[in-house]
């Protein structure tokens, strides 16, 4: 797995799981998907996104959108 599979993987789950807390728990849990939404939107124009810079100090392979 390299970087970018592993941001997409975060960023879903992230997103599914805050959308399964705001059915069951309180719908403030819907924040969360539209932090998760800005953060991958800023990341498209900027290249700068603090989960890539976690999993590549954890030592994963970069892919091609964050290096």
């Amino acid at each position: 797995m390299n970087i970018d599979r592993a941001v997409f993987a975060l960023a879903g789950t992230m997103i599914l799981v805050s959308i399964a807390l705001s059915l069951t728990a309180h719908p403030y849990w819907l924040f969360l998907t539209g932090f998760v939404g800005l953060n991958m939107l800023q990341a498209a124009f900027t290249g700068f996104c603090p989960a890539a810079m976690i999993f590549k100090a954890m030592g994963l392979n970069s892919g091609c959108a964050f290096k």
